[in-house]
């Protein structure tokens, strides 16, 4: 393949994302939902009888090239979002954000393993439990957003919302470096927790977290300096991917931990110390967003594989696509309930923890490359981050009508103007 020849796959993969991504975005969903929807159209090419056009998109080496881009782009929005995950945001609800996420991942993770093991019991434990833990994932972006505009934000349920998704993040990742490791520690077909290699596993993930909050120290007072001497300098931004492409290689490579939780972890490490974190996460964000994850998000649509949607597996997945949406919900609720919330306030912090984006797609993505989990899931994955982006909106601003249309109340006294 000459270079040149993946130019054209890279220009339609970027205008159709940037088109549909637009046509997400004002429809109020996110943008994610467009570039995949621009995956599928491309997809679709495949399918047209004619060589010449199937080789241009489709042939190996123009698959395992797109297959690169995509890999860093995922590493790139793993990144990010460490550097956007603001860990001050925990003391402002402190025991209520925990409780919430422990309930909001436990029930999901609880009911996809459940329903897994029901409709594959000649699966393997590590199987069904993956995908329990792709069911975890959250994004409260789109949720953010209509807060924000019923002016709901900052009140102590919005703020229990965002810092629950932080801790659902981090421990989401956590879960999804436990399985992975297992995986590559060659779990995958019995279930032996005193077997040697497992022990093995579980070491060397500590090992690697605390290695990896080690070495942060160390980058912390290099990025201080850096910072104090020339703010606002792009070596910081530079830099900065260097140490999340360094992270995530050292982490696969050494530690046998996936390589998304390596880049999560150098942004989580650097978004806390960083002055001037928005700054970077603007650069790489811009330099994402510009080529690597729109290719990533359609690739993955790209590459939508409908044979093994038999019967029984058609089955599995709205079951599975059902427990996705009402086990974040009655998990986030319950917890929230317990921490004393109203039973509005409760029902709404569910639909607000429902919502999924990209993360899940990462977390399907390590799973089908792990031989863990069916590909044929993937439309199913599609459609919960599609029906959560659309009902959480709609039923955040009905619960929310009775309060919008009460008049606010006076300051006078009742009787005032009588005579």
């Amino acid at each position: 393949m000459e270079a040149f020849e993946l130019l054209l796959p890279l220009a339609l993969i970027l205008l159709l994302s940037k088109l549909m991504g637009l046509g997400a975005h004002k429809l109020g969903m996110p943008a994610v939902i467009g570039m995949l929807v621009a995956g599928v159209l491309i997809g679709c090419l495949s399918y047209i009888p004619w060589e010449p056009l199937r080789e241009a998109f489709f042939g190996e080496q123009i698959k395992f090239a797109i297959s690169v881009l995509s890999k860093i782009g995922v590493v790139m929005i793993m990144f990010s979002a460490g550097l956007g995950t603001d860990l001050k945001k925990l003391k402002q609800t402190g025991l209520a954000s925990v409780v919430i996420t422990g309930f909001g991942v436990a029930v999901p993770m609880g009911l996809g393993t459940l329903v897994a093991f029901l409709f594959q019991p000649h699966g393997t434990p590590l199987s069904w439990l993956f995908y329990g833990a792709i069911l975890t994932a959250t994004s409260v972006s789109v949720t953010v957003a209509v807060l924000k505009e019923l002016g709901k934000l900052d009140t102590k349920l919005g703020t229990s919302i965002v810092a629950a998704a932080v801790i659902d993040d981090v421990i989401g990742i956590v879960i999804l470096s436990v399985l992975t490791g297992f995986s590559a520690g060659g779990e995958q077909t019995g279930w032996n927790w005193f077997h040697p290699n497992a022990a093995l596993v579980a070491i060397k993930i500590a090992v690697f977290f605390v290695a990896a909050i080690a070495v942060g120290v160390g980058l912390r007072k290099l990025f201080d300096l850096m910072e104090r001497k020339a703010p606002h300098n792009r070596r910081v931004p530079i830099i900065s991917l260097a140490a999340c492409f360094l992270y995530a290689y050292c982490a696969e490579k050494f530690f046998g931990v996936a390589d998304i939780t390596g880049a999560y972890v150098a942004g989580l490490l650097l978004g806390g110390t960083l002055s001037e974190t928005p700054y970077v996460e603007s650069k790489v964000d811009t330099m994402g967003y510009l080529i690597f994850s729109p290719v990533f998000f359609a690739s993955i649509g790209m590459n939508l594989d409908f044979s093994g949607l038999t019967p029984s597996f058609l089955a599995f997945g709205f079951v599975y696509l059902a427990v996705a949406l009402l086990g974040k919900f009655i998990g986030c609720g319950a917890g929230a309930k317990i921490c004393k919330f109203s039973w509005a306030d409760s029902a709404r912090i569910g639909l607000g923890m429902m919502v999924r984006a990209e993360v899940v797609l990462i977390c399907t993505e390590r799973g089908v490359a792990a031989n863990l989990v069916d590909s044929a899931i993937y439309p199913f994955v599609f459609l919960i981050i599609l029906i959560s982006s659309v009902l959480t909106p709609i039923f955040l601003k009905l619960s929310y009508r009775k309060e919008l249309r009460r008049p606010p109340r006076s300051n006078l006294p009742e009787n005032w103007g009588e005579t």
